[in-house]
C-alpha cells in the first residue's frame, strides 16, 4: 500500500522485509505490518548516506502510523505478533495449524495487516496534501 500510495515500485523493498513476518523472524515480537509501514516510511524520508537529512516528517508520520497500530490491535492487548497470531512460529504443529485450520486466528493477522495498510494510505494520503 505504501509503495502504492508514493507511486513507486520495487520488489527489492519487498523482498527486504520478508523476514519481518512472525514478528520480526518468527521471533513473536513487532508484528511486521507494523515494521512494513515503518519500513515504507523511511524509504522514503530516511537519508540515504550520513551526508544527506532526513525529511522533518519521518519522525511525525512513523508516530502517526504507531498510534494507528496501537488502536488497530488494541483488542488483541499488544502490538506483538504474539498478541496477535498466538503462534510458536518455531513449532512446526502450531504453524502448519495456523496456515490449514479454518478456525486459526490468521484472519485477525489478515485484519490486522489490511487495517495497518489503509492507516498508512491514509497518513500518506494527508501528507501529500
Amino acid at each position: 500500500m505504501g509503495q502504492e500510495k508514493l507511486g513507486s515500485s520495487n520488489p527489492d523493498i519487498i523482498k527486504a522485509v520478508g523476514l519481518f513476518g512472525g514478528g520480526i523472524a518468527g521471533t513473536g515480537n513487532v508484528c511486521g505490518a507494523m515494521l512494513g509501514g515503518i519500513a515504507c516510511i523511511s524509504g522514503e524520508c530516511s537519508r540515504g548516506d550520513l551526508s544527506e537529512k532526513e525529511s522533518p516528517i519521518m519522525f511525525k508520520l512513523g508516530h502517526k502510523l504507531d498510534v494507528a497500530f496501537e488502536q488497530i490491535t488494541r483488542e488483541f492487548g499488544g502490538k506483538n505478533c504474539a498478541d496477535i497470531a498466538r503462534v510458536d512460529w518455531r513449532d512446526k504443529e502450531q504453524v502448519v495449524n495456523f496456515y490449514q485450520a479454518s478456525d486459526s486466528r490468521r484472519k485477525y493477522c489478515h485484519q490486522v495487516v489490511g487495517e495497518t495498510a489503509r492507516a498508512l494510505g491514509v497518513i500518506i494520503e494527508e501528507e501529500m496534501e
